[in-house]
């Protein structure tokens, strides 16, 4: 099956580059680009394309208004986005991990991770760019609305929290914990219906804000 890709950056010659590197691939194309927020916004509704790649500084919208507008809370159909910033440290991502995006990658992190990325949220899993992960986590300060498990966390479950509070994807996780791949998305399952959350993501902030990986 085709991956179908919306681009959104204000910058052409970005665009460019970023079709470039995604159409080289046998599995992917691009059905879309935007120039600014709102156009992003627009053009996803009307194409649905599997994921969205959203650069965080846009005019008129930007990426978190843009990921919010997508995949935040009351959405009824969310789709895949996933940001890409220029700096590890870019205070726009904050609000955009409570805005629904599933990914984060930099400019610069190289088309193999931008590839990885794109098929990540394809197959409704995450990726962080290995740089930015855990110092973007620790400089979270606004809390998430608060969630209670309806259930305590198994002590395997809390070890692929963990694991998601590091970047891990799944594969990473079923690799460290040595359990099959189908095991830790019926995990996955199980927390997010535990915590009340719709994603990886959340359940990493979830995570640091629960100070779960100040222990390890």
């Amino acid at each position: 099956m085709t991956i179908t890709v919306l681009l959104a950056d204000d910058q052409a010659l970005v665009r460019r580059g970023l079709r470039f590197i995604l159409e080289d691939q046998p599995d992917i194309t691009v059905v879309g680009e935007a120039a600014d927020g709102l156009e992003a916004v627009e053009l996803a509704r009307r194409l649905c394309p599997d994921v969205c790649l959203v650069d965080v500084r846009m005019p008129r919208l930007d990426g978190i208004e843009v990921a919010r507008a997508l995949a935040g809370p009351g959405v009824a159909n969310p789709l895949r986005v996933v940001m890409v910033t220029t700096f590890d440290l870019d205070e726009y991502v904050y609000g955009a991990l409570r805005g629904g995006a599933v990914g984060f990658v930099l400019k610069d992190a190289g088309p193999s991770l931008l590839i990885e990325a794109v098929r990540a949220a394809n197959a409704g899993d995450a990726l962080v760019s290995p740089s930015i992960t855990l110092r973007l986590l620790r400089h979270i300060t606004a809390p998430m609305p608060a969630t209670h498990a309806t259930k305590p966390l198994s002590e395997r479950e809390t070890e692929v929290v963990l694991a998601i509070a590091r970047g891990r994807t799944n594969q990473e996780i079923a690799a460290e914990l040595f359990i099959s791949l189908s095991t830790v998305k019926s995990h996955l399952s199980g927390i997010q219906r535990k915590l009340g959350l719709r994603n990886r993501t959340e359940i990493a902030v979830w995570a640091w804000e629960n100070h779960l990986t100040r222990t390890t």
